[in-house]
């Protein structure tokens, strides 16, 4: 599937009616989801035939994404039932089988074990920024790289790179990820949706993260 087409299909997704503030619930735009997917398949091989995990998935595109590239199966995890019923219209919509998991990410259950097969490929994800709960984005990234057998995608804004605490190091050093690299800058288009924003819309830098999880793990089963 072409880029254009990709981000077409996305754009046609329903999207949240009503955002919960305390979640930073954002839809992840067609422009920005479609790069992220599009390149995790066509620069890494990280997305078809494989099984892919959308945590924090909100109204689903990241997953449908997925499906749309040719993913073997497709997992969705939110906090939020609002936003689950809606990812799963998306879904219907497109006639993709995508599972829905209505759970909290950070609380989740699936720990690395001795036992046969994997559960995880890839995790994308467009994480909380961190502006109302300090260090949600990194919850979020010490789980993924407990689950993904072969890579974590997610989307952290480009000014956390000049932190001391910053995406890098947390990933290396307290997550022991094998490696942590910007594959690219991207523009996130933040819609005037709560009554504290200023403007219409607000353009966010982010940078596009692709993590490797340790490679001395064992594969992950359910527990």
């Amino acid at each position: 599937m072409k880029l254009k087409q990709l981000e077409s299909f996305l754009g046609d997704l329903q999207q949240f009616s009503n955002p919960k503030v305390e979640l930073e619930q954002y839809p992840t735009g067609p422009h920005i989801a479609s790069r992220m997917l599009y390149t995790a398949e066509n620069s890494f091989g990280d997305v078809s035939n494989k099984v892919v995990a959308d945590f924090g998935c909100g109204c689903g595109t990241l997953g449908v994404a997925a499906a749309l590239l040719g993913a073997e199966h497709v997992i969705g995890l939110d906090i939020d039932p609002q936003s689950l019923e809606i990812a799963s219209l998306n879904a219907e919509d497109l006639e993709l089988d995508i599972n829905f998991v209505h759970c909290d990410v950070k609380n989740l259950g699936w720990r690395v074990t001795s036992d046969t097969g994997r559960i995880v490929d890839t995790v994308v994800m467009n994480p909380p920024f961190g502006t109302r709960k300090k260090g949600a984005d990194m919850d979020f990234l010490a789980v993924a790289l407990k689950v993904a057998s072969q890579a974590v995608y997610s989307l952290h804004k480009s000014s956390t790179r000049d932190l001391p605490e910053h995406v890098r190091k947390a990933a290396l050093r307290n997550f022991n990820a094998s490696s942590a690299e910007v594959i690219c800058e991207l523009r996130y288009d933040v819609p005037q949706l709560y009554k504290f924003h200023k403007k219409k819309e607000v353009d966010i830098a982010v940078d596009l993260w692709r993590f490797v999880p340790p490679k001395d793990k064992l594969e992950v089963h359910h527990s």
